[in-house]
């Protein structure tokens, strides 16, 4: 990642867009400490999760201000305390303040984030989701100068396009199609970047020369050009999601059947629906159908017999829904219109495709 993309994330995120801010109240955890000293690696998250049972309602625990562009930054050594406004938990710092040799104030540097962007920042700028027609439109690798068919750093690749001399491209993989859980419609085809590049050569076929390498780039792999204003933006603040209809986990990010804390997963919903940056989803797994057998006793629905999915079927009277199973909440980062990525934040079980997303729970305040 180029240093111009890693600052524009890091100001992104510490200086958070926090419109839109509600004024509920908090619940704060039995057991929370009344004063913290804030160390190297923590986050705003991690923070607020010593005080609050929602510690993505971080925002309103500090009292962020909606009128100041620059919000308190934390540092390391900063000792914070909670304290009551109003009635309401709040954190205030005392400030840490550095000393040089000589007894001189040293600038501080390195605030801490509102969550650890290292966990985000590869999915920030290598995974897109777009539809599967304007994927198809796109020029893609022919072959490169190299008789290999994995091409790398600084290899010449064709393209099928004339392409202006100087262009910036970035390079795709195609990945997974998704689908909509409940209907079976298509959501888009996951493309992840492999390489970035620059075009050398113009014409009916043009050069690229590969800038840089995440991983090989093969044949048949998207050429796209990449504009400097492209660039996307990662202002956000936590805020509860509130759609018309629930969202749904489609896919883990690794591909693996269950994904947990601070692991990345896509939902079934993007802009189209509402869903923005920032907004928190609770997860929840479907309660199971419990029917009664012919002796009146419960089975639950891996030890059903063929009779007792039809007895499922028709036999209302028989069938007991129990309550949907919390399994934790995440948070959306990155938005397209369709579909969207978000990190688990809170894991108390693993999640699997076809979780549900739903509007967080907000409690009334029971602290001490």
């Amino acid at each position: 990642m180029d240093t111009t993309m890693k600052r524009i994330l890091l100001l992104a995120f510490m200086t958070l867009n926090i419109f839109g801010l509600n004024a509920d109240t908090l619940t704060l955890k039995a057991g929370h400490p009344d004063t913290y000293v804030v160390k190297k690696g923590d986050t705003l998250w991690d923070i607020s999760g010593y005080f609050l049972k929602d510690p993505w309602r971080w925002p309103t625990l500090w009292g962020v201000n909606p009128q100041i562009a620059n919000p308190h930054l934390i540092y390391p050594g900063d000792r914070l305390t909670l304290v009551f406004i109003d009635g309401q938990p709040r954190l205030v710092k005392k400030q840490h303040i550095k000393k040089g040799v000589e007894g001189r104030i040293v600038p501080k540097s390195d605030a801490i984030p509102a969550i650890d962007l290292a966990l985000i920042q590869p999915y920030l700028l290598q995974n897109r989701v777009v539809e599967q027609e304007w994927l198809a439109a796109q020029p893609f690798v022919l072959s490169g100068e190299s008789e290999s068919k994995h091409h790398i750093l600084n290899d010449i690749v064709f393209v099928n396009a004339n392409m202006p001399i100087g262009q910036k491209v970035a390079i795709y993989e195609p990945g997974r199609e998704f689908l909509d859980t409940e209907t079976g419609d298509v959501l888009g085809r996951e493309i992840i970047l492999t390489a970035s590049g620059r075009v050398t050569t113009d014409g009916e076929i043009s050069k690229v020369q590969l800038l840089s390498n995440l991983r090989e780039t093969k044949v048949g792999y998207a050429v796209i050009p990449v504009e400097d204003e492209a660039l996307m933006s990662a202002f956000f603040v936590p805020t509860a999601a509130a759609l018309d209809v629930p969202a749904s986990v489609i896919a883990t990010a690794s591909a693996n059947r269950e994904a947990g804390k601070l692991e990345v997963v896509y939902l079934d919903k993007g802009l189209n629906a509402g869903v923005q940056p920032g907004h928190v989803f609770a997860i929840y797994r479907d309660g199971e159908e419990i029917i009664l057998d012919n002796n009146g006793q419960p089975v639950r629905t891996v030890d059903r017999s063929s009779y007792d999915n039809v007895v499922a079927h028709f036999s209302d009277d028989k069938v007991f829904k129990v309550p949907d199973v919390y399994h934790g909440n995440l948070m959306v980062f990155k938005v397209f219109d369709k579909t969207s990525l978000g990190l688990i934040m809170m894991s108390d079980r693993p999640v699997r495709v076809k979780d549900k997303l739903v509007t967080p729970v907000n409690l009334t305040l029971k602290g001490e």
